[in-house]
């Protein structure tokens, strides 16, 4: 049995090893935590860039993992806490967007500024209980950007959704549905205006 199977089947060793992680009025790792423990555990390609100001909220229990080439700008918040967090090769996190695991962005994906992608929501069956106190609504996989898609200014990406490759997303979208791939959508909920047309090589209203 793996020390890591040992944790988790002892109540008292896994509330003991989360605390040392993490405390629990403050969800946030502690300073140990980030400047030594998840060196270990998270990988970074060659000539990635992470702001000065970026705000890192990960773990080593999940994947915090990027891509080579990739830029995550100042004022972005990322947080692995419920789930991975992979961003792919040659991607731009805009400045201030919020990544909330699960999340995987594929290869060229990026984000305008102050973009909002969240891989569960909070759980809320119970209408008696503060949501804080309910398990989280993790779907599927979270939410997937396929290659090279686009997520414009101030939009919204919600559990449960995958944007197919080359799709993009206008500014202030909210997008609760999955899109096809190579299409245009906006609005709130985000819609379909656009497919490209790989026989025309033009984008075509739908």
């Amino acid at each position: 049995m793996s020390v890591i199977e040992k944790i988790k089947k002892n109540p008292r060793l896994r509330e003991l090893t989360l605390w040392l992680i993490v405390s629990k009025t403050h969800p946030r790792p502690r300073i140990w935590v980030k400047w030594i423990l998840n060196r270990f555990f998270h990988k970074r390609g060659n000539k990635c860039k992470v702001g000065f100001r970026a705000r890192l909220d990960v773990f080593p229990y999940h994947h915090f993992d990027i891509g080579a080439n990739t830029i995550i700008e100042d004022y972005t918040v990322i947080n692995n806490g419920a789930g991975d967090v992979t961003i792919g090769s040659n991607t731009i996190i805009g400045i201030g967007t919020v990544i909330i695991g699960p999340v995987k962005m594929g290869d060229g994906a990026y984000t305008g500024q102050h973009a909002f992608i969240a891989g569960f929501n909070h759980g809320f069956q119970d209408g008696s209980k503060n949501s804080r106190k309910q398990p989280l609504d993790i779907r599927g996989e979270g939410v997937v950007l396929e290659e090279d898609v686009f997520i414009g200014s101030n939009s919204v990406v919600t559990a449960g959704v995958t944007i197919g490759k080359g799709t993009q997303v206008g500014a202030g979208s909210v997008v609760s549905q999955s899109l096809p791939p190579y299409c245009i959508a906006v609005g709130n909920p985000a819609r379909v205006v656009k497919r490209y047309n790989f026989e025309t090589n033009k984008w075509e209203k739908v």
